[in-house]
């Protein structure tokens, strides 16, 4: 049956949450490179879009796939949609590099060329930078529509060149066709780094019949070899930079002896990064299929091609029928492509101060002293990333190495760091003579062939590797430590649920937090799961909330409970804090909920389909936060009559993590921590410098301080909180 509710569009969704990312570098409050630097995560996060989303959505327009959420003329209808937003944002992008950040680091003095002048003290350095570091590398590659198809790499910056013989060069009796092939011979047979298409003399000889045709060439930038910027001589206070394609661009006609380079301009593609597989394989075909097809992640099908939108439509229509480009995979960029790049741009002004962002604090009731173990025992620890020190969570997995009574540590392992500590304590678990069971989830997207890396690792090491699950992937973050007295005597065991991976880099940039407790009916709900990850029950968890079990029930449950509430006249309360909310079943009930007068607040960073303002959301507000840190927690609030049920766990309220994944959520039952979190909420929906209300158009609304109110910016208050209850 058709809803009554109507919902945003999830990948249009999505796109508000990306532009809120890039409205952070207006933010003159912030240091200039952290500015930068979000214009740097705004790119980079729009090229994975593409990599997955756009291109399920094009295979299914394609007829290559089937959906049973779109239809063909529907996923066709999206990618216009997309496509058409993404333009639009792309100005805003252009204004703001170009008319806030230029300026901004012209004013600290570094001036940073973007087009085709340079100052006359610059120019021979440029010339004999382009002769000594960067010639050696390039190797431009013809293009005809008829005889040659280049292969472009995924994400690669080249430039496309158009060249026209010299008519003098004829009259003087000289063959420019001779220098062209002479010169791309050399280049293409003598030259090649390993990525170009080798082509033999015959093949790369243009048709110059009219000495006046132009010919093309596209050259891939050896970013291998060179910088992407590349820092020039200073002069008195200022220091210069300079794209290096812009150096290549300055020096085309010593590339093209003999002919007049007319113009050049930057493209890249983007191909389909997922991976299909079936996912139906048993553990070791698993393994065998994703070893295989990981490395033809680079060779998947168009889904965007990226252009300088200055470029001449005459040349934009010769480069997609050489390479084939269908028309909707056209996405105009500007004159420099890759602006993910700019999170390594130089700053040569060392007066330029960065971000000066809170330091992990460790707990002083978890002094050199006191072990986690003993704390732990006595009363339940929350610890809250980033503004914790994960140290203390390597600190417990090296307390359970050392501890005689430790009889089996058993991990969940989604993204981990390369070189990890975590994966490290766990092999020297392993060598110190403890059972160690690691279940690593292959299908982490991205993390692929580092997963497979550290798993055979581990098993190298005498670690029990459990894979992925056929069907379903495991999201959830848990560790659990099981104890048994030297006598075997009944001692306590560890569990630990968190709201993000074991991933010690990733703890330093992402908002999570993590439950240590040694409450039996959690260790027993614990252990229950990861003998399901085994294969070998199934379960029924008394504590612990657990998808594709009792977790949809009970959040049904908890809804109902609130709706009885306001019907009741009393105050019906619910505080979802979660990445992105995208199942229309539960947000069908947040709509029930609002339409029985139950109060909701939503701070949800990302997708968001849940459209406020209307008549039956009246009583729901959405907040976003975008910050220093990336907010990834996901806690919910119920208020129960004024005893309040707090939960923190792995989910979204996504179809994939409520009805296709493992995710564990626990309650948090000590009083003390369960008020920890109702204050980061309450903290975080009083934010008036970083928070913005999402309207019934999905545009991102500033909150504003009122006078006479403090300064409220989530992220560092709630640091500053805690610091003071750190005793």
């Amino acid at each position: 049956m058709e809803s009554k509710y109507n919902y945003f569009k999830r990948d249009i969704s999505w796109l508000s949450f990306n532009y809120r990312v890039l409205l952070e570098a207006l933010d003159e409050r912030l240091p200039l490179y952290e500015r930068i630097n979000f214009i740097s995560i705004y790119s980079s996060n729009l090229e994975e879009f593409y990599k997955i989303r756009v291109a399920d959505h094009k295979a299914v327009a394609s007829g290559a796939t089937e959906s049973d959420e779109e239809t063909v003329q529907s996923a066709r209808e999206l990618v216009e949609e997309i496509n058409k937003e993404v333009t639009r944002q792309l100005d805003d992008r252009v204004r703001i590099y170009e008319q806030k950040i230029l300026p901004a680091l012209r004013k600290n003095h570094i001036i940073f060329y973007q087009d085709n002048h340079v100052e006359p003290f610059h120019q021979q350095f440029i010339k004999d930078f382009f002769r000594e570091e960067i010639f050696p590398y390039l190797q431009p590659v013809p293009v005809s529509k008829d005889k040659i198809v280049s292969f472009l790499r995924d994400n690669r910056l080249y430039l496309a060149i158009r060249v026209y013989p010299k008519k003098e060069e004829k009259n003087k009796g000289e063959e420019p066709k001779e220098n062209i092939e002479k010169y791309t011979g050399e280049c293409i047979n003598e030259r090649n780094d390993g990525e170009g298409i080798k082509v033999g003399m015959e093949e790369v000889r243009p048709n110059v019949t009219d000495l006046r045709q132009p010919l093309y060439f596209v050259m891939k930038q050896p970013y291998a070899k060179v910088p992407r910027f590349i820092e020039l001589p200073s002069r008195e206070k200022n220091h210069y930079l300079m794209f290096t394609e812009d150096i290549i661009k300055a020096n085309l006609n010593l590339i093209f002896p003999g002919y007049d380079v007319d113009s050049s301009y930057c493209i890249k593609i983007s191909r389909d990064a997922d991976i299909l597989i079936d996912d139906t394989a048993s553990s070791a075909d698993l393994v065998a299929q994703l070893k295989k097809k990981v490395k033809k992640r680079k060779i998947g099908d168009v889904c965007r091609f990226v252009y300088d939108r200055a470029m001449p439509s005459e040349f934009l229509d010769f480069l997609v029928d050489a390479f084939r480009i269908q028309r909707d995979e056209l996405v105009p960029g500007d004159k420099h492509l890759n602006l993910e790049d700019l999170r390594h741009l130089p700053n040569p002004n060392k007066s330029l101060h960065s971000l000066e962002k809170p330091k992990p604090m460790k707990l002083t009731v978890l002094d050199e002293k006191e072990f986690i173990f003993n704390y732990v025992a006595k009363k339940d620890l929350l610890l809250y990333y980033p503004y914790h020190s994960f140290e203390h969570f390597i600190h417990f997995l090296y307390e359970a190495v050392h501890n005689p009574e430790t009889r089996e540590i058993m991990v969940t392992q989604y993204r981990v760091a390369e070189n990890s500590a975590v994966i490290n304590t766990l092999i020297a678990a392993a060598q110190n003579g403890k059972k160690v069971t690691v279940f690593v989830e292959l299908k982490a997207r991205f993390d692929e062939e580092n997963n497979l890396a550290t798993a055979e690792m581990m098993q190298a090491a005498g670690i029990k590797i459990i894979y992925s699950i056929p069907g379903l992937k495991v999201h959830a973050k848990v560790a659990l430590i099981r104890r048994r007295g030297l006598n075997g005597e009944k001692i306590p065991s560890y569990a630990y649920i968190s709201t993000g991976n074991f991933n010690e880099k990733t703890a330093t940039l992402y908002a999570d937090c993590g439950l240590f407790t040694c409450r039996k009916e959690i260790v027993a709900d614990l252990y229950n799961l990861f003998r399901t990850l085994q294969g070998k029950e199934d379960p029924k968890f008394t504590t612990l909330l657990v998808a594709r079990f009792n977790l949809i029930p009970e959040l049904n449950r908890l809804i109902d409970r609130e709706i009885s509430l306001a019907d009741e006249g009393k105050q019906g309360r619910i505080i979802l804090k979660m990445n992105a909310l995208q199942d229309p079943t539960m947000i069908d009930r947040l709509y029930e909920a609002s339409e029985h007068g139950v109060q909701i607040d939503l701070i949800v960073r990302g997708i968001c389909c849940l459209i406020p303002g209307q008549s039956y959301s009246r009583n729901i507000r959405v907040t976003r936060i975008v910050d220093s840190f990336l907010e990834h927690a996901r806690i919910w609030y119920f208020g129960n009559d004024g005893t309040p049920k707090v939960f923190i766990g792995s989910p979204d309220w996504m179809r994939r993590n409520l009805y296709r994944r493992i995710e564990a959520i626990t309650p948090v039952l000590a009083p003390d921590l369960r008020d920890s979190l109702i204050e980061m909420l309450n903290i975080q929906l009083a934010d008036n410098q970083k928070a913005c209300w999402v309207d019934d158009k999905l545009q991102n609304i500033f909150k504003k301080r009122t006078p006479g109110t403090p300064t409220v910016r989530a992220q560092y208050t709630f640091y500053d909180w805690l610091n003071k209850t750190n005793s």
